[in-house]
């Protein structure tokens, strides 16, 4: 069977993570985007909420009456200044000035309203918003192919998930209402202020364009730095995350040193860009806060050179005291909500880079879907590489039958895993095809594939849950009695039943309890899920070797009747395997069973005896 197959492979079984390292998003010499431009990332988020624009035009036109009904105020005000200068001089009208001021207390009630209705509206409104924006990216990742995880911090993705959502979700509560009503507010000021006088208003409205301009300067130059604030968080986030979840190697191989020098430079880094954003965001504050000042002080004095004139009553210019403070006050709130829409621009294109990241391909419009495989699996001149420039894979082509086992041995980094990913379909190949029962793996749905395949890992996972949960896992309707002898077969049911509550113990990923043992229970969970093809990688690397004994008991069982991929560094697991595949450097140097290759002597026979070697 060996002598009509034709084996070439790569010399590398797994992508290059970037996770750390110059180039790498969680390392320090990561590569930073060109930033885009806020109003396009803005254009982008408003085309994402577009379901939601009735009600934020609802919202927004509630805050546009309430501060419409806010700037008839002053004009009240003044009325109420002059009746009291009069009756300085005669009678005081005191109804007049009742009247007056209960007008303007309903009036400031009615806008309080409005205003605390468009709060309320607008914080459920940015919640619903960013919890959609959570669920379709818990969504993309459930498509994203497995290389995109290969490349990227899950730190990074963590930050983009929580972090930049959650600025996504405090501005839209927060500065889109802010910046509505300041808008509102400054144009309908300087419009009263003409309209009420001219030479007052011009006075007051050029002092503070002014401010408005420098305003609108600092917001051009300071949008990078917000750009890199959010990707340096990123970066932190993914580097602590990677640090701590290998807290215990970084200490047994003294790597706290490097791993701290490494933290302070992206810290510093971090330290820089944030402090450039907020430095450049925080001139805009104290900026606006001078400008209405001067402008206060010009008003004072045009307006008391021009009731000296008699060109205006004393009224007009304590309306324009105020008007001229509604009017620089909306100056400072843009420039707040300025400071929010540059960190929410750069958070939103994070979020929007996952969102249009390249999903898993999809299967053809009438995808085959098999309900009762036999396991007959073919290679047809495969060809993979992880990335453009370095092929892996150059032209596998091979043949299995229902139930054979198929082993895969050679040192690290031979290409073994490689071989198992395109099997799954975590990884399509650049070119030929995979089928199983004649049927390539490219027309199948991918949730098909998988679930013609159980498969145990080298790394091993504990999901939060009773012990029984963990067996079952995804599988549906399964009798405690399949469990129980899943567990016998491994081995472990003793120690299961050790446990306080037995199957009922809750574990998680932090339980204290051994590799093996975990291990055990990753063995039986693929026990229970009884699929007709089997993949075992390097299952049994966690366990010892009278463990190894039970276990590999269990598995013959197992894989009896059950067409099975084996990768395996103990070799003396794989001596009945019906084919053997050695890898050495990328290609298939030989092939044979056990007695086979035990018997020409080479790579394979030198191998096995090693590992027996006194």
């Amino acid at each position: 069977m060996a002598n009509n197959r034709e084996y070439q492979v790569g010399s590398h079984n797994k992508p290059q993570s970037s996770r750390r390292g110059p180039g790498g998003p969680g390392g320090p010499g990561a590569v930073v985007e060109k930033p885009k431009s806020m109003t396009g990332a803005w254009g982008r988020l408003i085309s994402y909420c577009r379901g939601y624009m009735p009600v934020v035009i609802f919202l927004l036109a509630l805050a546009v009456v309430s501060v419409i009904i806010t700037l008839m105020g002053p004009g009240y005000i003044g009325q109420i200044t002059n009746l009291i200068t009069q009756g300085l001089a005669g009678g005081m009208d005191m109804d007049a000035i009742w009247k007056i001021a209960v007008f303007i207390g309903v009036l400031y009630i009615i806008s309080a309203l409005f205003s605390y209705g468009q709060s309320f509206g607008m914080a459920t409104l940015s919640q619903r918003i960013a919890q959609k924006m959570r669920r379709d990216i818990s969504h993309k990742l459930d498509r994203l192919p497995l290389k995109y995880f290969d490349a990227t911090s899950y730190g990074d993705v963590l930050s983009r998930v929580t972090n930049d959502v959650d600025l996504v979700g405090q501005t839209l509560n927060q500065s889109i209402g802010n910046l509505m009503t300041g808008v509102v507010q400054f144009v309908g000021a300087a419009i009263i202020m003409l309209y009420t006088n001219w030479v007052m208003g011009l006075a007051g409205i050029i002092t503070s364009l002014v401010g408005f301009l420098i305003m609108t300067l600092i917001i051009s130059r300071s949008q990078k730095y917000f750009i890199k604030q959010q990707n340096d968080m990123g970066r932190v986030n993914g580097l602590v995350e990677e640090v701590y979840a290998g807290y215990k190697v970084v200490k047994v191989y003294n790597g706290v040193k490097g791993a701290t020098e490494e933290f302070d430079q992206i810290n510093e880094e971090l330290y820089s860009s944030a402090w450039k954003s907020q430095f450049m965001s925080g001139l805009m504050m104290p900026l606006m806060s001078v400008i209405g000042n001067i402008g206060y002080v010009v008003i004072c004095i045009v307006g008391a050179s021009m009731v000296l004139s008699g060109s205006i009553s004393f009224g007009v210019v304590v309306s324009f005291m105020i008007y001229i403070r509604l009017f620089t006050q909306p100056l400072t709130q843009m420039a707040q909500a300025a400071t929010a829409l540059q960190s929410t621009a750069a958070a939103a294109e994070r979020v929007f880079e996952i969102l249009d990241e390249e999903e898993m391909t999809q299967p053809s419009d009438t995808p085959r879907v098999l309900e009762n495989a036999k396991g007959d699996v073919e290679f047809r001149h495969v060809k993979f590489g992880y990335s453009p420039d370095k092929t892996i894979i150059k032209d596998f082509s091979a043949k299995v039958k229902a139930g054979q086992k198929i082993a895969i041995v050679g040192p690290t980094g031979a290409g073994k895993s490689t071989i198992v990913n395109l099997l799954m379909r975590f990884y399509d190949p650049d070119s030929g095809e995979i089928l199983i029962d004649g049927v390539p793996t490219s027309e199948l749905t991918r949730e098909n594939v998988h679930a013609l395949f159980c498969m145990v890992l080298q790394d091993t996972w504990i999901f939060e849950g009773t012990v029984k949960e963990n067996i079952i896992y995804c599988k549906e309707d399964v009798p405690d009695e399949d469990v129980y002898s899943a567990c016998i077969l491994v081995g472990i049911d003793h120690f299961i039943r050790t446990m306080p509550d037995g199957y009922d113990t809750v574990l998680s990923d932090k339980s204290s309890i051994s590799d093996g043992e975990r291990q055990l229970i990753t063995i039986a969970r693929a026990m229970v899920e009884n699929a007709p093809l089997l993949i075992l990688d390097e299952a049994t690397s966690s366990v010892d070797t009278r463990t190894e004994v039970v276990i590999q008991s269990a598995m013959d069982q197992l894989m009896e009747g059950r067409t099975s991929f084996v990768i395996a560094h103990r070799l003396s697991t794989i001596r009945n395997a019906d084919l053997i595949l050695v890898m050495h450097e990328g290609d298939i140097i030989e092939s044979g069973n056990h007695e086979a290759l035990m018997a020409q002597g080479g790579f394979y026979a030198d191998l096995y005896n090693s590992q027996f070697d006194a």
